[in-house]
C-alpha cells in the first residue's frame, strides 16, 4: 500500500510551507498518522514533528437527462498536513 499519493501544490499549501514549515500531501484514505509520518520520513529523509489529517467527503452531482436522473460522485480524499522539525526542508519540485 502506497501511503503518499502526491504532494498538494496550491497557493494555500505554499503559504503554509513558507509560514510554518508545513507540507500538504494527498494520502491513502485508510492510512493513519503513524503510517503517514513513517512514509514521509522514509521518502524524503526528514524528521516529522507532527501530522494533522482531514477527510473530504465525496461531492455528489445530479443532472436531468432524457433517460432520467443521472447521479455521479467524486472519490473521497484524505489530506495530511505534515509539520517538520526545526531546520528541516523538503524540496517537492525536485522529486
Amino acid at each position: 500500500m502506497s501511503v503518499i499519493i502526491k504532494p498538494v501544490i496550491s497557493e494555500k499549501a505554499n503559504y503554509l510551507t513558507d509560514l510554518r514549515g508545513a507540507y500538504s500531501f494527498l494520502v491513502d484514505t485508510k492510512a493513519n498518522k503513524i503510517q503517514i509520518k513513517d512514509a514521509v520520513e522514509a521518502a524524503y529523509g526528514v524528521k516529522v514533528a507532527g501530522v494533522r489529517t482531514m477527510i473530504y467527503a465525496p461531492k455528489v452531482s445530479a443532472k436531468y437527462t432524457k433517460k432520467g436522473l443521472q447521479v455521479g460522485k467524486t472519490n473521497k480524499l484524505k489530506k495530511a498536513i505534515v509539520t517538520l522539525a526545526e531546520g528541516e526542508v523538503i524540496d517537492i519540485f525536485s522529486v
